[in-house]
């Protein structure tokens, strides 16, 4: 009760179960003896799923079960047989298609996953494969499209029984040998599987290595975006920028951009520096309105002699320019289309740090140590500033360093705002505590005065009458 399939990719042997799924297996085993299944297509292939094929259309709509042959199209399809049932828990399960009405017909399917619970009591299973694994994962990993359909025709070549215990209907038509495939059957529009496969086939040695230069290209470019460091592997540099190196490091933006606008407007203009020192790393990027004038000066400037040096000129190959994410991004291709758009219009946005910071309307105390605190920081900060404008990319890193240089004037500023406070309120505790001890003392001399004011009175009382009667009569005298 074994079937042994011949296709393109090699043989498969299917074993039937033929006491559980008597109808199925009867079926199955008749449409092989016809030669109905030779020459059909594999047109379904769901890796790490199923592959399905028995449609001599190759459509998946088509077929028929062999009891049509022997009662006409009223018995096109049989019932499906649910007992007992058995389920897709294994690789190379064989099942009748179900064609939606709980019948089958000719189209069989084999499942490459395990455990296919979905498909249980929708598909009989009637076989397995034994033999021929690895065939059934070659087609497995084949190459398909998106409706699942190989690019490379897989066929059915030949069928052979090797064992069937089911005696032939009466009326069954079996051929003495296999018929021979129409150009209708062979012709699917696909690849045919015969056909070897080989696109350096008649070119000669210049054109394969650009093949294979191109196709290592696009590998690399599609490691760097799984990387994160490009935003699109399909992503290409600006056609109107040129890169200019081997300069002098006395050359200047204004000298490069008055030698080189002699062949057509110029949109920027910017020799390279280092973001610390600020000295010139000796190369540049030109960018020009139109791609015509950018192709010019690539002809007629390479190996010139600009400031005793003989500059060489390449078209550039930076996508630095383009805004995104970096590592981890998801920037799609949509994004990167509506940056080349935006490319061409100038930016009017002002840059941070040639914004003016608003002036506070409050008076602060400011004393000798304050301004000169302040001239420092200005002029680190003008410092940091000059460097940064010959700085090639306003990164992230720069608005940090900036911000946190900022933030530590503000701090700095602020504590000693904080100390002028507190140098204030000492004077002011000092000055109260002066007068308290004024004011103490004051009270002290006047209880002193009124001591001695009583003493005197005491004094005087304790003399004898006598004197004071005479004084009394010297006054009215």
């Amino acid at each position: 009760m074994a079937v042994l399939l011949e296709t393109t990719l090699g043989d498969l042997v299917i074993d039937l179960y033929t006491e559980e799924r008597p109808r199925a297996c009867l079926n199955f085993l008749k449409l092989c003896k016809v030669k109905y299944y030779n020459y059909c297509l594999i047109y379904n292939v769901q890796r790490d799923f199923i592959i399905q094929t028995g449609d001599p259309m190759g459509t998946g709509r088509g077929g028929e079960s062999i009891f049509c042959q022997l009662y006409g199209d009223q018995a096109r399809f049989f019932e499906a047989e649910k007992v007992p049932r058995i389920k897709h828990k294994k690789k190379g399960t064989v099942s009748m298609v179900n064609n939606g009405n709980d019948q089958h017909g000719s189209q069989f399917l084999i499942t490459t996953g395990e455990n296919l619970d979905y498909l249980d009591g929708v598909h009989t299973v009637f076989g397995e494969v034994t033999e021929g694994m690895d065939v059934l994962k070659t087609i497995n990993e084949t190459f398909v499209d998106k409706d699942f359909i190989p690019y490379q025709d897989i066929r059915i070549n030949h069928t052979v029984i090797l064992d069937d215990p089911f005696e032939d209907p009466p009326g069954l038509s079996v051929p003495d040998r296999s018929p021979e495939p129409t150009k209708e059957q062979l012709d699917s529009g696909r690849i045919g599987a015969d056909e070897e496969i080989d696109d350096l086939k008649g070119r000669s040695a210049d054109e394969i290595e650009e093949v294979q230069a191109e196709q290592e290209a696009k590998t690399r470019a599609i490691l760097l975006e799984m990387v994160g460091d490009l935003p699109d592997a399909e992503v290409k540099p600006p056609e109107n920028v040129l890169f200019v190196c081997k300069l002098n490091p006395v050359t200047t933006d204004e000298d490069l951009e008055i030698i080189f606008s002699r062949f057509g407007p110029i949109k920027s203009c910017e020799v390279i520096r280092d973001w610390k020192t600020g000295e010139s790393l000796c190369y540049a990027f030109i960018e020009f309105e139109k791609e015509e004038d950018c192709e010019k000066a690539y002809f007629k400037m390479d190996n010139v002699l600009i400031d005793d040096r003989r500059i060489h000129v390449d078209f550039s190959q930076s996508v630095a320019k383009i805004k995104w994410k970096g590592k981890g991004g998801r920037y799609t291709k949509d994004d990167f289309k509506e940056y080349e758009k935006e490319r061409d219009r100038s930016s009017k946005l002002a840059l941070k740090e040639k914004v003016k910071p608003k002036q506070d309307a409050k008076y602060d105390l400011v004393l000798d140590e304050d301004i000169e605190e302040s001239q420092t920081s200005r002029s680190h900060l003008a410092k940091k500033q000059k460097k940064k404008k010959h700085h090639h990319s306003e990164d992230e890193e720069d608005d940090k360093r900036t911000r946190k240089s900022k933030d530590s004037d503000r701090k700095h500023e602020e504590r000693y705002r904080e100390k002028i406070k507190s140098e204030k309120k000492d004077r002011h505790r000092s000055r109260s505590r002066s007068q308290e001890r004024d004011y103490t003392y004051s009270k002290q001399k006047d209880k002193d005065d009124f001591r001695i004011r009583d003493w005197d009175k005491k004094a005087d009382r304790s003399r004898s009458p006598k004197k004071s009667k005479d004084k009394e009569r010297s006054k009215y005298r």
